[in-house]
């Protein structure tokens, strides 16, 4: 029974883990941008397309149990027709959200309510990826179905697809063709359409008979199929109450506690879409052995399948007691939102302030001290967002000799800096070697180009 949950969940995971990966690819990139509203930004699309989509989470999950019942029970016929009323309400969803983008767009912000910079970006975010909605909710019902045919490996070639395309699209047009924030948004959409006709090619395997629109649309079957996921539903809509209410209580905050709470929230995303490999091992055997009527079992697969779920809950919780800070870090490049300097900086630390003098000033483009992203634009009430100025690590430096000079500072004892903060040291090193003794680079590049 253990080497059939993990042939399942294995897989599983790994496809699982797709949907957190795409949220933190994009917050991972967005995150060394400069501004913290780009991590909020991502945050607010992110709980306006889960209040979506997850509605239509039934996709999945009811689609996987009864192409199980069915596959179990050797009904080659009905495991089709699930398959087709699945995509052909995955379709019809899709659809109409892209149909009423606006209103419901206008909905979410009022409910999400985010600060004026935040909301603006993440309107654009969701302008973009609203488009993908076909084909997020019908690699749902594929998922589902694949899954319900004991077949987890096809979701798992899925993941990679959509996972090493939103990588390399992303990164190609933020960083290549310079798209700045609007290139994560087209980068994850494209994914989003490579996944689903990726699991539509995997379909011909199967060699599955065309329609019947008449057995698709049976009303007695529809009104099962919804009946089914009723229960689904409306756990569903419990779990976006409470992340809705967590974003919408960290925007209230300020970027930075939303920015924060975003990174959180990615680590509690991870850790339980992976705990649902192991669940949706249970639905697709359970189905299986309820088709078939073999009660033995179908004990013996849910003992089994709680006692994995239990130690995978103590191994991410030694995980992330160990080494959350850390992974936080990899995340955002943000000091303000990680925080990770108070372990240096202050009495009888490395940087012991009782002994040294310590300037931080924020970065240029921080909005808070200098212009930036969030900040109106000169004569204007419009705010600058995507629309502000390309600025390099070196311009970041010599604002900070322009505050040393106001400050009557002739010499430096040493200039620290980790990741961006130590290009922003190598920097120093390069354009004004005299006025410094020493430079601390923390996890930085070599050189810069």
């Amino acid at each position: 029974m253990n080497r059939k949950i993990l042939a399942l969940a294995v897989p599983s995971i790994v496809a699982n883990v797709t949907t957190p990966l795409l949220g933190l690819i994009d917050t991972a990139i967005v995150g060394h941008m400069g501004d913290a509203a780009y991590i909020g930004a991502i945050a607010v699309g992110g709980v306006m397309f889960n209040m979506l989509y997850w509605l239509f989470s039934f996709l999945r999950a009811g689609t996987s149990g009864l192409s199980a019942q069915a596959y179990g029970a050797s009904d080659r016929d009905e495991s089709a027709l699930v398959l087709y009323r699945s995509l052909l309400v995955a379709l019809c969803a899709g659809v109409g959200m892209v149909l009423l983008q606006w209103p419901v767009l206008w909905l979410l912000r009022a409910f999400v309510d985010p600060d004026p910079v935040t909301g603006a970006l993440a309107s654009d975010y969701f302008a973009i990826l609203i488009y993908g909605a076909p084909a997020v909710l019908g690699t749902y019902a594929l998922s589902g179905w694949f899954l319900g045919m004991q077949n987890s490996r096809m979701l798992m070639v899925t993941s990679i697809v959509i996972n090493l395309s939103n990588i390399a699209v992303s990164l190609l047009l933020v960083y290549g063709l310079g798209w700045k924030f609007p290139g994560v948004a087209v980068g994850t959409l494209v994914a989003q359409w490579l996944g689903f006709f990726t699991g539509l090619w995997l379909l011909r395997r199967y060699r599955l008979q065309r329609p019947q629109w008449r057995q698709v649309v049976k009303g007695d079957r529809l009104r099962r199929f919804f009946r089914v996921n009723l229960d689904v539903m409306l756990r569903t809509v419990c779990l976006i109450a409470v992340t809705v209410w967590f974003t919408r209580q960290g925007a209230a905050q300020g970027a930075v506690i939303l920015a924060v709470n975003t990174l959180l929230m990615q680590l509690f995303l991870l850790f339980s879409y992976m705990m649902d490999g192991f669940a949706f091992a249970g639905e697709a055997l359970v189905g299986k052995y309820v088709g078939a009527c073999d009660s033995k079992a179908l004990r013996r697969c849910i003992k089994w399948v709680f006692g994995w779920g239990f130690a995978l809950a103590a191994l991410f919780t030694a995980l992330y007691f160990l080494g959350g800070e850390a992974f936080l870090g990899i995340l955002s490049g943000d000091a303000d939102v990680i925080s990770w300097w108070s372990n240096f900086v202050g009495k009888k630390k490395a940087i012991d302030t009782d002994k040294y003098f310590v300037i931080c000033s924020n970065v240029l483009g921080g909005c808070s001290g200098t212009t930036g992203p969030s900040s109106k634009k000169l004569g204007s009430n419009l705010y600058y967002g995507t629309d502000f100025p390309t600025f390099t690590i070196k311009d970041i430096v010599n604002v900070q000799k322009i505050l040393l000079d106001y400050l009557n500072i002739k010499k430096l004892y040493c200039v620290v800096g980790g990741s961006m903060g130590g290009m922003q040291a190598l920097q120093w090193t390069a354009s004004y070697p005299n006025m410094m003794q020493k430079a601390i680079i923390i996890a930085s590049s070599m050189s810069h180009s």
